[in-house]
């Protein structure tokens, strides 16, 4: 089984780990182009060209299915990418886990890129999915950039203004950017009352793992043997890890128990 991810940088690192964890035994290929993030300030025509040019470098491998482990792409370039690639590889996208977070009455925020944050796309999935629960969007500029680049005064700099602008009654918190869920603990803590219940956060990386596993007929296998190797491309090009990958557990998690080739 060879189960491939697709991003601008290192935000496919949370769905990666959340697959490797249901089959450590896949074959894992991460496919990304750091050197043209961030996706979100771009006309979606751009987004589209540069996410078919991530997706086609995976798609080289010949994977069992590809997930597209960005918010971004999902929104605007996954009708492009299923259209080149269905139904020869299933395409699984990224939704900002919405219904789930507000299924539980809310109040909500949502933390996403300023691109995101107001945008067509997540007010109709806001009117959809928590119709008459109290949402507040809260842009975080800079934060998605930090992640990346595993900058640890900028993280905090960007989180620290994200949750002044979240309201201390919010009971849930989704993670609208899949680079966010590298920092999920630090935003738990940025913006938990003392003394209240935990806020619950909300990603999309395990939705997206057992999805993939869904389409290609899989089952979850945690015990199976670790080995089913790692592939990273950078550009297109086979590299290593880059170095921020390894600041965060789910970038160490892959390292550690694959074989990079």
């Amino acid at each position: 089984m060879k189960i491939a991810l697709m991003d601008s940088g290192i935000g496919l690192l949370a769905a990666a780990a959340a697959v490797r964890r249901l089959r450590p035994d896949a074959a894992l290929v991460l496919s990304s182009a750091p050197d043209t993030m961030p996706w979100g300030p771009h006309m979606p025509a751009e987004v589209t060209a540069r996410a078919l040019a991530v997706a086609r470098a995976a798609a080289a491998h010949r994977p069992d299915a590809l997930i597209v482990a960005c918010n971004t792409a999902s929104v605007h370039a996954l009708p492009a990418l299923r259209a080149e690639l269905e139904p020869g590889i299933p395409v699984i996208g990224t939704v900002p886990a919405i219904k789930p977070a507000a299924a539980a009455g809310g109040p909500v925020a949502i933390w996403a890129t300023p691109a995101t944050t107001g945008s067509p796309y997540q007010r109709a999935l806001i009117r959809d999915f928590a119709d008459g629960v109290t949402v507040t969007e809260v842009p975080c500029p800079g934060l998605a950039d930090a992640v990346e680049h595993a900058d640890e005064e900028a993280i905090d700099l960007a989180v620290a203004a994200a949750a002044a602008l979240t309201p201390a009654d919010v009971r849930a918190v989704v993670l609208g950017c899949t680079h966010y869920e590298l920092v999920a603990e630090r935003i738990r803590a940025a913006v938990q009352p003392p003394g209240a219940p935990p806020v619950v956060l909300h990603g999309s990386a395990g939705a997206v793992a057992a999805q993939a596993l869904r389409r290609i007929g899989a089952q979850p296998a945690t015990a199976a043997t670790p080995g089913g190797g790692l592939t990273v491309l950078l550009g297109g090009s086979d590299s290593a890890l880059p170095g921020p990958a390894l600041a965060y557990a789910e970038g160490r998690l892959l390292e550690a128990v694959s074989t990079v080739r």
